[in-house]
This record gives structure tokens, C-alpha cells and sequence, in this order.
């Protein structure tokens, strides 16, 4: 990977992550566009430039995650966050295994864009317009609604949005406890994968995500870069999502998602 490259795939893990279209998709399919090497330092890349992005989120809301004050906001965040925790560190070896399916992928991306289609249409009627209302229980079940995002390309961001909806938050108030839940979530990805999982196991590089990173000076500007356009990138897109997910829905991230996965399958059965 070179410094071109790494740019290119921070600059769609910022644009991306808290979008309803999967980050991981869209990574995966543009590291195969650009010809990069399957190899498990690019994979281990794409799950720590997540630091970038969810640096972002901590900036933007800074004054909801350090309201030391309002300790409930933590409590939910860390039962909201358990499903997922669990569920990933059980699966993570056949999660891992889909990641090379492009085809698989660029299916749940159509089957995910067709139910953002009719989500605008399922909860006409929310209740819940801010994060405070959000009880307990609440907080679990959009936790367990944000395992779907497992099988890569459902969407980390799609699932646990429309998750907030069944609960009866407003698109406005489920995008943000989204985000506020992905802190959590991605920070824990990280540091599993950058500091306890060991990558290629069973090979003769088997090693720690921060042995990878510390291997070459290449590989650290590659981390840094990664994580420094990650940050800039989504403090952009996180705005731009949240004004256009209140005032117009879910259609046209279905609509994209639909025609995107469509030139996907085409193009990947046809080099097949």
C-alpha cells in the first residue's frame, strides 16, 4: 500500500462510516478497484482508520460525552454496546472469511437499499426527539439491531438507525444515538485489532496489529495519514448526513445503495 492509496480508502472510510451504505463495502470494493494486495496489513488498516472517524464524533458532540453530569448517557452506551461486543468477538473469524466475498457484499448492499426504501414509510409517527428519552431497554435493543451490521455491507450505521426507529426515535435523534453508539463499538474494534488479535495466524507473519504498524516507517505514516484524513473527512460528512437524513429520508441513500451493489455484481461476476 502506498500513500496514495491509504489516502483514498481513509477518505471513503470517512465519507462512509456514518452513512447507511457500509463503510466496509464500499473499502473492500475500492482496495479491489485499485489492485491492492489482499494482504493483512491493508485489512487491519481498514479497521484502525475507524479511530480517525470516531474521533470525529467524540469532536462534534463533545459536549454530550463530557456532561460528566449526565452519567445515565454512559450507562446506556455500555449496556447498548454489550451485543455487539459479544456477538463480534464470537464471530469475528467467520466474519473475517465473508470480507473477501465482493459478491456476497454487493448482495446485502441491494437488499439493504431496498428496505431503506420503505423505512420513510414503516415509522411515520416518532416519539423519541432527543437522547435523554431513550431509556435503558431502549438502548439494548437498538444494540442488538447493530449486530446486523456483521455481515458485511448491512451497515453498521443503516442497522442501528433504523434499530432507534423501531423504538420510536425520530430519524434525527436514532442517526445521532447511532453515532453516540459507534464511539463505543469502534473504539473496542480497534483496540482489539490493533493490540490483542493476531493477524495471519498460522503463518509465518503471524502478528499483532501494532507490530504491523510498528514494522516500518512506512506502515506508521501510512497509520497516522489514514487516521488524520479519516477524522477530517468525517467531521465533513457526519453534518452533511444529519441535515439531509431530517429534511429528506432514507430513499436516496436506497436508491444508491441499489445501483451501486447493481454495477458491483455486474462487475465482479464479469472478472470473475
Amino acid at each position: 500500500m502506498n500513500i496514495f492509496q491509504a489516502i483514498i480508502l481513509a477518505i471513503i472510510e470517512g465519507l462512509t462510516e456514518f452513512l447507511p451504505i457500509s463503510s466496509t463495502a464500499h473499502m473492500g470494493f475500492t482496495a479491489s478497484l485499485l489492485g491492492m494486495d489482499e494482504g493483512e496489513f491493508l485489512k487491519m488498516f481498514q479497521v484502525s482508520i475507524q479511530f480517525g472517524a470516531i474521533l470525529a464524533i467524540v469532536v462534534l458532540y463533545w459536549k454530550k460525552f463530557f456532561d460528566f453530569n449526565n452519567f445515565n448517557f454512559y450507562i446506556k452506551l455500555a449496556f447498548a454496546v454489550i451485543p455487539a461486543l459479544a456477538l463480534g468477538y464470537l464471530f469475528d473469524d467467520k466474519i473475517e472469511a465473508i470480507l473477501g466475498n465482493q459478491i456476497a457484499i454487493s448482495s446485502v448492499l441491494v437488499l439493504g437499499g431496498i428496505v431503506l426504501l420503505f423505512v420513510d414509510n414503516w415509522f411515520k409517527n416518532p416519539r423519541i426527539h432527543d437522547e435523554k428519552d431513550i431509556t435503558i431497554k431502549k438502548a439494548v435493543i437498538i444494540g442488538f439491531w447493530q449486530c446486523l451490521a456483521m455481515m458485511p455491507g448491512t451497515s453498521r450505521s443503516a442497522a442501528s438507525i433504523i434499530g432507534g426507529m423501531t423504538q420510536g426515535l425520530s430519524r434525527k435523534a436514532a442517526a445521532e444515538f447511532s453515532f453516540f453508539l459507534a464511539v463505543p463499538t469502534m473504539l473496542a474494534v480497534t483496540v482489539y485489532s490493533v493490540f490483542v488479535k493476531t493477524w495471519g495466524k498460522g503463518t509465518p507473519i503471524e502478528m499483532k496489529g501494532y507490530e504491523m504498524i510498528l514494522q516500518d516507517q512506512n506502515h506508521i505514516n501510512l497509520f497516522i495519514i489514514g487516521n488524520i484524513v479519516a477524522f477530517i473527512v468525517a467531521l465533513i460528512a457526519v453534518k452533511t448526513f444529519i441535515n439531509l437524513l431530517t429534511k429528506y429520508g432514507f430513499k436516496f441513500w436506497g436508491w444508491y445503495r441499489i445501483t451501486i451493489g447493481l454495477t458491483l455484481l455486474i462487475y465482479f461476476y464479469s472478472t470473475k
